[in-house]
C-alpha cells in the first residue's frame, strides 16, 4: 500500500479531481465538499467541457470534457494527486485507467463512489493500480474526512461535516458511509471527536481491506479508539483479527456487527457486499470472531462494571450489542484507561422529537416511552416559527404521575434533578442555579442568571412588619404553632394582590411581545424599540381608560407599577428593583423586559394618564428576570406558560416563607401573644336577631 499512515490517504492540501462531476450527486457532493475544505481542483463529465461549478465564496470548480483535457489544461502545480470516480459502473474501469494514464507519478489515491461494480471489472482495478502504487478506497464509499486537517472526499459528513466531526481521538472504520457520519455524531455525546472517518465501501469486492486501514491507525499518535462499524459478507475481518493477533495490535477497538436480524430471512442489508458465503462472513460469525479475540462478553450498559477491572478486561476492546450504547461503552473505556475525553460533553445522545403530543396513549404507553419536546435544529426552527407563533409554549400530554416525576429521581445513584446529580449540583452550583434547573428543568443559559434570582429572593424576604404574611407568622407564633407551621401561615397570607402580582406581570408582558418576534431578551434586535412600544400601549390605555371612567364601568391595570413607600417623587423608582437593574447592566446585557416596564412608567405620565411616573416594583422585577430566563425554552415551546407565570410568583413566595419564618422566630422569642379579638361593643352586627323554630309545632 502506498500510504505510509492515514495522512496518506487524505491530508491538507491534497488536490482533488472528480470524474462525471456534473451528475445530480456528484455536484451537490463537490458544492459541499468546497465549501468545507477548497480542495477541489476540477472535475470531468463527456459534453460538459468549458463549464464550471459555481460555489459562493470559494474557488468556482472547472470542468472538462474528459480526463485528458483537465491535466492537459490545468497548470502542472495543479494537477490532481486524489481522484474520485463518481461514473456508472460500465465506466468506471475506463475512468480509472485514464487516471493512472494522464496522472502518472502525481496520483496517490482513487476513490471509487460508485457501487455494484462486477467482481471482474474491481480484480482488473486492483490488478493495475497496484503497478503503478495507487491506492484505491472503495468500491462503494461514500469517502474520506480528516478533521484536524478539514479536509474530505466524498460526502461523508453531508452538507455540514462540522456538524457530526469534530477533531478528537478516535478513527471511525465502516462499511456503510451514512453510519460513519451516525457514530460520529454519536460520539459527540460521549465528549469524543473523531481523527479519520473512513467508510471502506461495501461492494462485492473492495480494494483496501479492514486489515490495512488498522494498520494505518495503528501508526497514529492522535488516534486512541478504533470503531468498527461491519456488516455480514466478505472474509475482512477475518483477516483483520488473524493480523491483529499476529502484530499484538496496542489499541482498543470497539465494534457492532449489524445484520444479526437478518438472518435466516433472506433480506440484506442494501449493500452490494453484504453476500454471506461460509460462517465466517456472517454477522454471527463475525461477532464470535471478535468476541474470542476481545476475551470478553459483550458490553452491558446495566452492568455495575468493578472499579479498575475493565482495564485489563478491555485492554483489546469490547463489542456493543446496540449502536446507541456506543458513546457510553467509550466513555467507560476511557474512565478505565484515565484518559481525557476530546471535549465537554454539550448534547446527550437522545431521541429528540419536535412535537410531543400522546393524547390518548399518555395513559398507556410505560414512562420510558413518553418523551419530552426536544429542540427544533437549525435551519427548521425559523422554519416552524411562524406556524407556531400565536402558540407560545408547551402543551404537554397528560398522564398518571404518581410515582413518575420529570424534576427528581432517586435510585440506587443517588439523587437527581432533571437528570442531574444532585451532589454534583452542591459542589458546583449556586442555590439561583439549582433553582432555575429544579423550576424550569434545565440549567440557566447565562452566567448571571443565578445570581439574579438569589437576589430576587432576599428582595422578597420582608417587605416590614405590618405586611399580611407577616402578621400571619407572628399570629402563628402566639397560637404555640411549629416554626414550619408559621411559614405555612405566610404562605396562606399571600396571593395575587399580596404580594404575587409578578404572575400577571408575566401575563401582561406576553401580550407585549409574543407577537415582536423576540429571540433573545439579552440583546433584542434592533427593530424592537421599548420606549416606542411602550408610547404606543399607553396612549392606547389611555382612551381605554377614559371610555371606562366615561361609562362608570372597570377597566384592566397595567400590573406591577407603583408602591405605598416609593411613591412621593416626580419619578419613582423601588430600590430593590433598580439595585436588579443595574446588576443586569454590570453584565453587559439589557433586560427588555425590565426596560419596557421603565418606558411604559415615562410614558403613563408624560401622556397625563397619571401625575407621576409609577416605580417598577419588585413584581415586575421578579416578572422580567423570569421570563428572561424562561423565554428560550417557552418559545422552543419546552416549557409551559403557566410554569413561567408561577416562577414568578414561586420566586416571591419562596423568598417570602423564610422571611416569615424570621418573623415567627423573632416574635416567638420576644413577642406577647397576639389577641386579634375586637372588643364586644365595636362588634356591628349586620343581621337581625333570629328565633329557631319550634320542631314540635313544625
Amino acid at each position: 500500500m502506498r500510504a505510509k499512515n492515514l495522512s496518506g490517504l487524505l491530508k491538507k492540501n491534497d488536490r482533488v479531481a472528480v470524474s462525471n462531476i456534473t451528475g445530480r450527486e456528484a455536484s451537490g457532493v463537490c458544492i459541499a465538499s468546497q465549501r468545507y475544505c477548497d480542495n477541489i481542483v476540477g472535475g470531468w463529465a463527456l459534453g460538459k467541457g468549458n463549464q464550471v461549478i459555481e460555489v459562493p465564496g470559494r474557488d468556482d470548480i472547472p470542468v472538462f470534457s474528459d480526463c485528458g483535457e483537465l491535466y492537459a489544461n490545468l497548470p502542472k502545480a495543479k494537477h490532481p494527486n486524489k481522484i474520485i470516480i463518481y461514473s456508472p459502473p460500465s465506466a468506471v474501469y475506463g475512468e480509472v485507467k485514464e487516471a493512472i494514464e494522464y496522472g502518472g507519478k502525481t496520483l496517490e489515491t482513487i476513490y471509487i463512489i460508485t457501487e455494484n461494480v462486477s467482481v471482474e471489472v474491481t480484480a482488473k482495478i486492483h490488478s493495475i493500480t497496484k503497478g503503478v502504487n495507487v491506492d484505491v478506497i472503495g468500491c462503494n464509499t461514500l469517502g474520506i474526512i480528516n478533521t484536524y486537517d478539514h479536509a474530505r472526499v466524498g460526502a461523508i459528513g453531508g452538507d455540514n461535516p462540522e456538524e457530526s466531526f469534530r477533531p478528537g481521538s478516535a478513527t471511525i472504520i465502516s462499511n456503510s458511509g451514512n453510519m460513519t457520519n451516525t457514530i460520529a455524531t454519536y460520539m459527540l455525546s460521549a465528549g469524543i471527536g473523531t481523527e479519520f472517518g473512513i467508510a471502506t465501501g461495501k461492494d462485492l469486492l473492495i480494494l483496501t481491506s479492514l486489515k490495512q486501514y488498522l494498520n494505518l491507525a495503528a501508526k497514529s499518535d492522535k488516534t486512541k479508539l478504533i470503531i468498527l462499524y461491519i456488516e455480514p459478507g466478505g472474509l475482512y475481518e477475518k483477516e483483520a483479527i488473524e493480523w491483529l493477533k499476529e502484530n499484538k495490535f496496542n489499541k482498543p477497538i470497539i465494534v457492532y456487527v449489524a445484520g444479526t436480524l437478518m438472518e435466516g430471512r433472506n433480506v440484506s442489508l442494501g449493500h452490494a457486499g453484504t453476500v454471506v458465503e461460509g460462517p465466517d462472513t456472517s454477522a454471527s460469525g463475525k461477532i464470535a470472531l471478535f468476541d474470542e479475540y476481545f476475551g470478553c462478553e459483550a458490553f452491558d450498559p446495566d452492568f455495575k462494571y468493578p472499579q479498575g477491572s475493565l482495564t485489563e478486561a478491555w485492554k483489546r476492546g469490547v463489542r456493543v450489542t446496540r449502536l446507541h450504547h456506543l458513546p457510553l461503552a467509550a466513555m467507560r473505556l476511557y474512565q478505565a484507561m484515565e484518559w481525557q475525553r476530546d471535549f465537554q460533553v454539550q448534547n446527550e445522545l437522545k431521541l429528540n422529537p419536535w412535537f410531543v403530543n400522546f393524547q390518548k396513549l399518555a395513559d398507556k404507553l410505560p414512562a420510558p416511552l413518553l418523551l419530552r419536546p426536544g429542540l427544533i435544529p437549525a435551519p427548521y426552527h425559523k422554519q416552524l416559527s411562524k406556524q407556531l407563533k400565536e402558540s407560545i409554549g408547551l402543551v404537554p400530554a397528560r398522564r398518571k404521575m404518581k410515582n413518575s416525576s420529570h424534576a427528581s429521581t432517586l435510585d440506587t445513584e443517588g439523587q437527581r434533578i432533571y437528570g442531574y446529580s444532585l451532589t454534583e449540583i452542591m459542589a458546583r452550583k449556586s442555590f439561583g442555579d439549582a433553582l432555575i434547573l429544579n423550576w424550569t428543568g434545565e440549567l440557566p443559559s447565562r452566567s448571571f442568571e443565578g445570581k439574579l434570582v438569589e437576589m430576587c429572593l432576599i428582595a422578597s424576604l420582608t417587605n416590614g412588619p405590618g405586611t399580611i404574611s407577616a402578621q400571619g407568622a407572628k399570629l402563628s407564633a402566639s397560637a404555640g404553632n411549629s416554626p414550619h407551621v408559621g411559614m405555612i401561615a405566610t404562605l396562606a397570607s399571600i396571593g395575587d394582590v399580596h404580594g404575587g402580582n409578578g404572575r400577571q406581570g408575566v401575563s401582561y408582558l406576553m401580550k407585549v411581545f409574543r407577537e415582536v418576534g423576540l429571540e433573545d431578551p439579552y440583546n433584542p434586535g434592533t427593530d424592537i424599540d421599548p420606549a416606542q412600544m411602550a408610547l404606543t400601549i399607553s396612549k392606547k390605555f389611555k382612551k381605554v381608560k377614559d371610555a371606562a371612567k366615561e361609562a362608570g364601568i372597570d377597566y384592566e391595570r397595567i400590573p406591577c407599577l407603583g408602591h405605598p413607600v416609593f411613591n412621593d417623587q416626580p419619578v419613582n423608582y423601588d430600590p430593590r428593583e433598580q439595585l436588579i437593574n443595574s446588576v443586569i447592566k454590570s453584565f453587559g446585557v439589557r433586560n427588555v423586559f425590565l426596560e419596557f416596564y421603565h418606558e411604559i412608567a415615562l410614558a403613563l405620565r408624560n401622556i397625563g394618564v397619571s401625575s407621576r411616573a409609577w416605580a417598577v416594583n419588585m413584581d415586575a422585577a421578579l416578572a422580567c428576570v423570569w421570563l428572561a430566563i424562561c423565554w428560550k425554552p417557552l418559545i422552543d415551546k419546552q416549557i409551559t406558560l403557566q410554569r413561567v407565570e408561577d416562577c414568578a410568583f414561586l420566586g416571591f413566595a419562596l423568598g417570602r416563607a423564610a422571611g416569615g419564618a424570621a418573623e415567627f422566630l423573632d416574635h416567638q422569642d420576644y413577642g406577647t401573644d397576639m389577641d386579634m379579638r375586637v372588643p364586644r361593643t365595636e362588634c356591628v352586627a349586620l343581621s337581625r336577631k333570629r328565633e329557631l323554630p319550634d320542631e314540635a309545632k313544625s
